[in-house]
């Protein structure tokens, strides 16, 4: 705040005199030193006391006798005369109005429509007008603080700009916060002031006429303020700020740092805070206090404090703006005059000789470190490790001749002599990098062999058993068999810090990584930190490193690249003990990864557009894929520590072009080693709606020659076309189709992802493709592309599709359904457009999509089980001591998942096999479930064609039926896949019309054969007929052993339950399953017998049951007895149309009368078909 420095502020003395109301030290003060504070010392001579005492009454005297003679006192107490009651209400009111308009600066109740500027009518306004003057620009600066959102901004205000009226507005400002506090609370305006020019000043009159706020103030604007202060202007406003108010009170300062610290915001503050008030105090052992405060932080057991100062640090080297004005600056400065103040400037007479016999002329050997600098020079080399081990500090040429210099500086032999000496040889194997020049190594050299020669001298002299020579063997043993972390740990002991790990940080990664690059490189002591767990011990931060070094990688894949990104992901995942559980590295953000795709999905030339290499991609996809698996895989035991890492969101895995990545690695498979394998099983595992064999099929044929000749084909035209063209010509479908239909014939010739922009205008026009005369072409050659797609953009082309063929409903608006509701909920892909289920190419696209979230949904599900499997260990707490039972929440929730599951596909099923049935339009039309059924059977029993048959050929050719046969193929899949599922549809029954189309259509409708047993075995009625009804189609359709066995099975059941079901039963479960008797005996012809005797018996059991009634039944038993005996009689009775269609003596409406008519319908076609020789 250079605005600032030509104001005059409130001195120390002053601030002082205000804070015990030393009326003494007041009368002391010059005008205008006693004119900044006129406001507190009106209100207290004018207001009632709350002190009555005689003391306190003679104090008021003097501030009254002190009063008389300033001239600005009138202007003060005229203030002071104002109804602040009504001034607050009308305040609150304009509050409330700014709030109503949005903040915006329209009408004002406090201050009416300005004459003139804010100055002009500040000057010619009495004190009332004043004060509302500054109390509505004080109100808007606060306002538009509180909608800034931490965005900082400088706000132009005549009244606190012009130096003519600062000291009056200061007046009024004090007058307003102090008979106004809950209206304008000290901290919400001290706030206000730092964005307006001259803040620093007001803020300072204000806090020295409310000194008791004080602390309360620089608690506030600490507390809101930047971590980094010094990277913002908004930042360096407040830290300039709180250093005024401290030079007023700087009583307080050590204080106001401790806060900082206690936040961890504003370190430039502390930093100045420290240089301002501290700079020249030192401790008894003579370390000065900036030491011990910049000490304390960086080696301090408070990661987070560390981290918060090391970033500091950090960031000021960055910027450009390193001057004298920079508070790391003026820091480093103090700091190299703290180092050169005790370096040694004389030479010894013995360290001259050293230097004669064995160094070169041109070096200088420093010695005689007195022994009152030795416990600093030990501080001042701690320090400086910090600074550039933890902080990241790079020491410019000067601070690292200096420091070299005061490192090979000869300290007298006592202990702390001992020990700077240790400190130093470690500081030089920590950071080798201060030794540059062939003069600085001939330095250390020299140095190295006093250290040799003195350390005998040392123990004895100084009194220590164990000094540096020891530290020098253990040195040179580590060296000499290869143990460089005994050589970390005695460095970091030693120096009291982890030095080696983030020095391991600093390493600059390799450039274009590769496996062409070998020898020993910086990604081989990563891994052996790493698995060592050396990072995490010493909590140091190695996930920018590994990122930048996966982004640095190219072809041939570097075989240290996978074992890295494995070690990293358990070193994120698990502590490195148990006593810490919270000693991990941290993972990857999602904006990182972000950054890596960006630019991914595009055209063949996305190469030159791309940031970031394939490989580097590639590896970043591994990461995520493994870290999701390793987490989901050690849920249990992370919940057992009670921690719980966070998973990546289910947006940053949808925005990933995961299928697009997979089969660019699959080119690459010979450069990419491991990876592609190993990304393919990770899929495999997570992602199995990815890795559907169809697709696989499918992505062969595109990639294949075919592919290459159309390639070969393409033109100029077929790439000119936009994406905008392609709507403009879906538009105008309703009137042409030839402008579309060409369009997407070229499209045909572009490769996959070519085709990636075209994919939104192709999906949110296939709702129009669904009107009535629409070219078969235009829909097949949609369905291509829309296949060519979905190899590269499965996923976002799936949910794309879902939301464009929703039905349309006027006057409701369509739900968007994201990635997540359609794995949760995969039947929403059925919820389509009803006329999708007569259009095959996009019904072929729906059922696609179908089987794929069918497949994601159980991945989802099942890494949902194991994320929350933590849920369960209450319940098994709760069981302990119950032998068995410690396993039996995690069996009840599988199962729950299981029943689901099951329950979801099946329902997926069912509302298949209700797609198949035709219409009230459809059976108009002639349409038939059973047609299919019907013509197999005319092919096996006629061996010429007939008119029938080729009608019957005629009408398979429509859209139900090659709808049917798409939805059979995919329900032969499902079955294939889960024979329990089959199980489960059949068991829950269908309309018995499909029965023709199930079993034809689908070749696995076999496995029906293993359960119709236990089908049949049901108590329910309705089960028991839809078992003998699939049978005997079964039979017809696989003429087997075991469909023998289960015919016979079947016929005995149907005997058993003629003894036992009642009158109005048995006509229920006879009428539908007699026909079935028809194909039990043409598939198995020795079942003739049993057939005939259960008939016969059927009619019986009927006949006993009308025997009461005046109709005789007796003549149908006979006829049926007789057509038993010799049914080469009856064969010619089939072609009277009145057996064959059961029409006669329809006029009785008994139900056993029925029945035996149905009875003998059924015997006379079983005697036709045998007659005949099927």
């Amino acid at each position: 705040m250079t605005e600032c420095t030509s104001l005059q502020f409130v001195s120390p003395f002053a601030f002082e005199a205000m804070q015990k109301v030393d009326v003494v030290r007041l009368a002391s003060l010059s005008d205008p030193e006693l004119r900044l504070l006129l406001p507190c010392l009106v209100r207290m001579a004018l207001c009632a006391p709350a002190d009555q005492s005689q003391s306190w009454a003679q104090d008021k005297k003097l501030i009254l006798r002190l009063l008389s003679g300033v001239e600005a006192v009138n202007s003060i107490v005229a203030l002071l005369s104002v109804d602040f009651h009504a001034l607050e209400q009308d305040a609150s009111k304009e509050q409330q109005l700014r709030h109503k308009l949005g903040g915006g600066t329209g009408e004002s109740i406090l201050v009416s429509q300005l004459q003139h500027g804010l100055t002009l009518e500040f000057e010619h306004s009495d004190s009332p007008r004043r004060l509302r003057l500054v109390l509505s620009e004080l109100l808007a600066i606060m306002n538009k603080v509180s909608e800034s959102s931490g965005e900082f901004f400088i706000k132009s205000s005549e009244l606190f700009e012009s130096p003519v009226y600062l000291e009056e507005a200061a007046d009024v400002l004090c007058i307003l916060q102090a008979e106004l506090p809950s209206l304008l609370p000290i901290v919400d305006v001290a706030e206000a002031l730092l964005h307006v020019r001259n803040g620093a000043w007001f803020l300072c009159l204000l806090v020295a006429n409310v000194p008791d706020s004080f602390n309360e103030v620089c608690r506030g604007l600490i507390k809101n303020g930047e971590r980094q202060d010094e990277e913002s202007l908004g930042g360096r406003r407040r830290t300039d700020a709180l250093r005024f108010l401290c030079k007023m009170n700087p009583s307080q300062a050590l204080k106001v740092r401790g806060m900082v610290v206690e936040e961890c915001h504003l370190p430039g503050l502390g930093v100045a805070l420290t240089l301002d008030h501290t700079k020249n105090e030192v401790n008894e052992d003579g370390v000065s206090d900036l030491v011990c405060f910049v000490s304390g932080l960086l080696l301090g057991t408070n990661a987070k404090v560390r981290t918060w100062f090391g970033t500091f640090i950090r960031n000021g080297q960055q910027r450009k703006r390193e001057t004298s004005s920079s508070v790391l600056w003026q820091m480093r400065r103090q700091l190299l005059l703290e180092l050169m103040g005790i370096l040694p400037t004389v030479r010894s007479a013995r360290a001259a000789e050293e230097a004669d016999m064995e160094a070169e002329p041109s070096v200088t050997v420093c010695s005689g470190l007195k022994e009152e600098h030795v416990v600093k020079a030990s501080a001042l080399l701690r320090l400086y490790c910090a600074l550039m081990g933890i902080a990241g500090l790079k020491p410019t040429e000067e601070e690292a001749e200096q420091l070299l210099q005061l490192m090979t500086s000869r300290p007298p032999a006592t202990p702390a002599g001992v020990r700077f000496v240790s400190l130093s040889f470690c500081m030089l194997l920590a950071f080798s990098t201060l030794v540059s020049t062939p003069e600085q190594e001939q330095l250390m050299v020299v140095w190295l062999s006093w250290m040799i020669k003195e350390e005998a001298y040392f123990e004895s002299t100084s009194g220590v058993s164990a000094s540096f020579g020891e530290m020098l063997l253990l040195v040179a043993m580590y060296f000499h068999s290869n143990q460089l972390s005994a050589i970390i740990d005695l460095v970091c002991s030693t120096l009291g810090m982890k030095v080696v790990t983030a020095h391991a940080v600093r390493v600059p990664v390799t450039s274009n990584l590769s496996a062409n690059i070998t020898g020993f490189l910086p990604i081989h002591c990563i891994y052996q930190l790493l698995r060592s767990r050396s990072f995490t011990k010493h909590k140091v931060s190695i996930k920018d490193w590994i990122y930048r070094q996966l982004c640095e990688t190219s072809t041939p894949l570097h075989p240290q690249l996978l074992p890295l990104i494995d070690v990293y992901i358990n070193s994120v995942l698990t502590p490195a003990s148990k006593s810490n559980p919270e000693a991990t590295n941290q993972p990857v953000t999602e904006q990182e990864i972000l950054n890596i795709f960006q630019g991914v999905t595009g055209s063949d030339n996305i190469r030159l557009n791309q940031r970031f290499s394939i490989t580097a991609q590639l590896l970043v996809l591994y990461y995520v894929l493994s870290y999701e698996e390793a987490l989901l895989a050690n849920t249990k035991t992370l919940a057992a520590m009670q921690r719980k890492p966070k998973s990546y969101s289910s947006s940053l895995m949808d925005q990933i072009p995961i299928k697009f990545l997979i089969r660019q690695a699959q080119g690459l498979q010979q450069e990419l080693g491991g990876l592609h394998s190993a990304l393919l099983r990770l899929l495999a595992t997570n992602y199995p709606h990815l890795c559907i064999v169809d697709d696989w099929i499918c992505e062969e044929e595109i990639t294949g020659t075919d592919a290459l000749l159309r390639r070969m084909l393409l033109t100029n035209n077929a790439k000119n076309h936009s994406p905008e063209q392609l709507q403009e010509a879906f538009s105008a479908v309703p009137v042409s189709h030839t402008q579309v239909m060409q369009i997407l014939e070229h499209l045909t010739l572009l490769s996959a992802s070519e085709l990636i922009p075209y994919a939104e205008v192709l999906t949110s026009n296939m709702n129009q493709l669904l009107n009535s005369g629409v070219p078969r072409r235009i829909l097949q050659t949609v369905n291509k592309l829309w296949m060519v797609l979905n190899t590269v953009m499965p996923r976002r082309l799936w949910v794309m599709t879902v939301n464009a063929l929703q039905p349309s409903i006027k006057f409701v608006r369509q739900q968007k359904y994201t990635q997540n509701d359609l794995m949760i909920d995969p039947l929403i892909v059925l919820r389509c457009d009803q006329r999708v289920h007569r259009c095959p190419p996009l019904m072929d696209i729906t059922l696609h999509m179908l089987n794929g979230y069918l497949l994601a949904s159980k991945a989802y599900l099942s890494a949902h089980l194991k994320e929350t499997a933590e849920q369960d260990r209450p319940s098994q707490n709760n069981t302990l001591g119950l032998i068995g039972q410690t396993d039996g929440p995690e069996v009840t929730r599988e199962e729950l998942k299981n029943a689901l599951l099951a329950a979801q596909d099946s329902a997926a099923v069912q509302i298949l096999l209700e797609i198949c049935l035709p219409t009230e339009e459809e059976k108009a039309k002639g349409a038939n479930p059973d047609s299919l059924l019907r013509n197999v059977q005319s092919v096996i029993t006629t061996s010429t064609p007939s008119k029938g048959t080729e009608e019957g050929e005629d009408n398979l050719l429509c859209n139900l039926r090659e709808v049917q046969c798409l939805i059979c193929c995919l329900l032969h899949q499902m079955y294939i896949a889960d024979p329990n599922i089959a199980k489960l549809v059949h068991f829950q029954g269908y309309p018995c019309e499909l029965l023709p189309l199930t079993v034809a259509g689908i070749p696995s409708m076999h496995i029906c054969l293993d359960f119709i047993p236990e089908l049949i075995a049901q108590p329910e009625l309705e089960k028991q007929i839809f078992a003998i009804q699939l049978l005997s189609h079964l039979c017809i359709q696989y003429a087997l052993p075991k469909s023998l066995s289960v015919a016979r099975l079947a016929v005995n059941v149907m005997g058993t339950l003629l003894t036992v079901l009642t009158q109005a039963k048995r006509y229920a479960f006879f009428m539908p399953t007699l026909p079935s008797l028809v194909s039990f005996c043409r598939a198995f012809p020795p079942l003739y017998e049993d057939i005939m005797s259960l008939l016969i018996q059927i009619g019986q059991v009927c006949a006993s049951d009308v025997a009461t009634q005046t109709r005789d039944i007796d003549p149908i038993i006979t006829r049926l007895q007789q057509i038993k005996e010799k049914p080469s009689r009856w064969s010619g009775v089939c072609k009277d149309p009145s057996y064959k269609n059961g029409s006669r003596d329809i006029g009785s409406m008994d139900p056993d009368v029925q029945l035996c008519h149905c009875i003998e319908s059924t015997i006379i076609e079983i005697i036709n078909m045998s007659v005949s020789g099927i």
